[in-house]
């Protein structure tokens, strides 16, 4: 059985009836999974990603975030070889901590020191805390270039996030106070302006976790109601440039939107509790509304919103 087959059969059978649980990292550890960005191509990883967004939105969002480490060190024969087995076998569980780079926020810093580097700074938004055991770093120095390192969590001071959905993916503010990082630890550079230049448009492949949660919004309902729009949304997706990204992005949150408040009609009052099917989607529907957006995301989402509130009126 292929990933993307055993990525719908874990979905259907344990994720999605059980819900947010720990041990289901340790179940793709086994079945392979931490290790599919090494073996399959976008449309392959993007497929596996809307499947176990389908089954449970937490486990994908941790699992997702993994694989920016596993492709960190692909590449860099000397990381590769302590690094890349480890990773892709669940051995080492990775994380991200990018968000201390992005705009509005003090920028976490890297200096070298004696052997290596020292990050000062906070990271507003990590992700799995408690799940990982390493955390792929971008850090900002003072020649205006981005440091990417590899750093282990323990012992890094946190302030818990409460979010509106997604609780169980344990996310994270991390403090880092003169933490210290070896020299090989330090995965490769780029210049600020480049990297922002990459991240203004955001990532297509996010855009999958919204369609996994239209996915199974449709099927509790036992009708085709979204397969098509579902489908052409991925299309979409996969086929856009960075400045096509926005647009699609916002297509496919404003998708998992509709679908949950369809199911919340569908189900009736029932959906007006707080441990409902029904609610949970719609609550993962509205965080994937600001999950990993980018101002010229939101802006193509708020024109979509705009538009159909105009048009209802």
């Amino acid at each position: 059985m292929d990933l993307l087959s055993r990525a719908a059969a874990i979905a259907d059978d344990v994720l999605f009836p059980a819900g947010p649980a720990p041990e289901h990292f340790d179940l793709l550890a086994r079945e392979g999974f931490y290790g599919a960005a090494g073996v399959l191509d976008l449309p392959g990883l993007a497929a596996v990603l809307r499947a176990l967004a389908g089954g449970c939105l937490t486990t994908a969002f941790v699992w997702l975030q993994h694989h920016s480490a596993v492709r960190a060190v692909a590449d860099d024969p000397v990381l590769r070889e302590r690094w890349y087995g480890p990773l892709t076998r669940g051995e080492r569980r990775a994380g991200i901590a990018l968000a201390g780079l992005r705009p509005g926020v003090a920028p976490l810093r890297v200096r070298a020191v004696p052997a290596g580097f020292a990050l000062d700074g906070r990271v507003p938004w990590v992700t799995g805390w408690g799940f990982v055991d390493v955390l792929y770093v971008g850090a900002l120095a003072d020649d205006g270039t981005v440091h990417f390192l590899l750093v282990d969590t323990d012992g890094l001071p946190v302030t818990p996030l409460d979010l509106l959905a997604v609780p169980a993916s344990n996310t994270v503010e991390v403090v880092f106070d003169g933490v210290r990082v070896p020299a090989e630890r330090l995965t490769g550079t780029v210049s600020y302006v480049d990297w922002a230049r990459e991240e203004a448009t955001g990532s297509a492949l996010n855009g999958f976790l919204a369609l996994g949660v239209a996915d199974r919004c449709g099927r509790l309902m036992g009708a085709e109601t979204f397969d098509r729009e579902v489908e052409s949304v991925a299309a979409d997706l996969l086929s856009a440039d960075g400045p096509g990204v926005p647009a699609a992005r916002a297509a496919a949150s404003e998708l998992a939107l509709r679908a949950a408040a369809a199911l919340m009609v569908h189900a009736g009052s029932r959906a007006a509790l707080a441990d409902s099917v029904a609610s949970r989607l719609a609550r993962e529907a509205m965080f994937l509304l600001v999950f990993a957006s980018r101002p010229l995301i939101r802006a193509a989402l708020l024109t979509r919103l705009a538009g159909n509130a105009t048009r209802a009126t």
